[in-house]
């Protein structure tokens, strides 16, 4: 048995996609998920160990990550599981109506699924990933899946856009940490794929933004891990994948 690649919300989009490709290859692969769906069935039938785990339920992460404790190697841990709050609207300094949780809530559930289980994760696994290279030099992985809107920030988004931001400075925290054993990257993507409710008029506006106006795709996503994966010279650096939107 192969050591296993560990890939945190695999429910969906990338997470999925790269579980997948993995478990075609014959590797080992466990998974993390917050809500069920028919996707966790069929990773499970492709010979996945998968864990449900609600990021913001502390007792659940400390769970999570003692179950993941007993393991004795570790290929790679990919940070994937994200969440994607708005600011709330204030209206005289307090949250509207509308608005789902107040600003300080906002801010600590993006730091919870962003920063503060991946921190907990990385420190807890290190070990692990350590054996998992063999005493090889960069021989294992962390990947962080941070955003695009980490470098350039978001108006509406910004408690997000710094939880990413947060999560990419911990790529070069770690990276130093960890080394020479175990590389750890940042992937930076911006628009991967459209939901299936984006409109045509949302779509022509979202390509726009960028040098290359398509839809990019999981396995833009799915071909840079395994480079990152198969490198043994790359760390630190945060990879972008945004289709030249800085240029625009």
């Amino acid at each position: 048995m192969t050591s296993p690649i560990i890939i945190t919300g695999v429910g969906k989009r990338i997470g999925y996609a790269l579980a997948k490709h993995f478990l075609a290859q014959g590797l080992s692969v466990i998974g993390t998920y917050r809500s069920h769906y028919p996707s966790i069935d069929e990773l499970k039938t492709l010979g996945a160990t998968l864990y449900p785990c609600d990021f913001y339920d502390d007792i659940q992460v400390q769970s999570l990550i003692d179950e993941l404790a007993k393991l004795t190697q570790i290929r790679a841990i990919i940070h994937n599981a994200s969440d994607w709050l708005p600011d709330p609207v204030l209206t005289k300094n307090a949250p509207s109506k509308s608005a789902t949780f107040a600003p300080s809530e906002v801010l600590q559930r993006m730091m919870q699924v962003h920063v503060s289980v991946p921190y907990q994760l990385n420190l807890a696994l290190e070990a692990q990933l350590r054996a998992g290279a063999d005493g090889n030099i960069g021989a294992s992985d962390i990947i962080h899946i941070t955003d695009y809107v980490a470098e350039k920030g978001s108006q509406k988004h910004i408690a997000y856009a710094a939880s990413k931001a947060a999560l990419h400075n911990m790529t070069l925290s770690f990276a130093a940490k960890l080394a020479p054993e175990v590389k750890v990257n940042s992937i930076a993507p911006a628009m991967i794929l459209f939901n299936a409710e984006d409109d045509i008029a949302y779509q022509q506006k979202t390509l726009a933004k960028a040098l290359l106006p398509k839809e990019a795709g999981n396995e833009e996503i799915i071909d840079l891990v395994q480079y990152l994966l198969n490198s043994r010279y790359v760390t630190g650096r945060c990879h972008n994948v945004d289709g030249g939107r800085q240029l625009k």
